[in-house]
């Protein structure tokens, strides 16, 4: 499984980062690249067994904790 995810991801970066050089497109392809590699950590770690909470709950401590500075009398 993590061998078939990196050669996806690789497949990837072959296609996408040489249109993005030739074109020099440099801040692009900074920005790919970031998200790129945020992506690959993201999925390897899913792959490789390691469980993550769910964002919806962290947003939502989020919001109550700036809620309850905001409207404290």
């Amino acid at each position: 499984m993590i061998t078939l995810l990196i050669l996806a991801f690789v497949g990837i970066a072959l296609y996408e980062i040489p249109k993005l050089v030739r074109k020099k497109h440099l801040h692009d392809l900074v920005v790919f690249s970031s998200f790129f590699m945020f992506a690959f950590l993201f999925s390897f770690l899913q792959s490789i067994g390691v469980k993550f909470p769910n964002p919806l709950t962290v947003i939502t401590n989020i919001v109550k904790l700036l809620n309850t500075y905001r409207f404290t009398p």
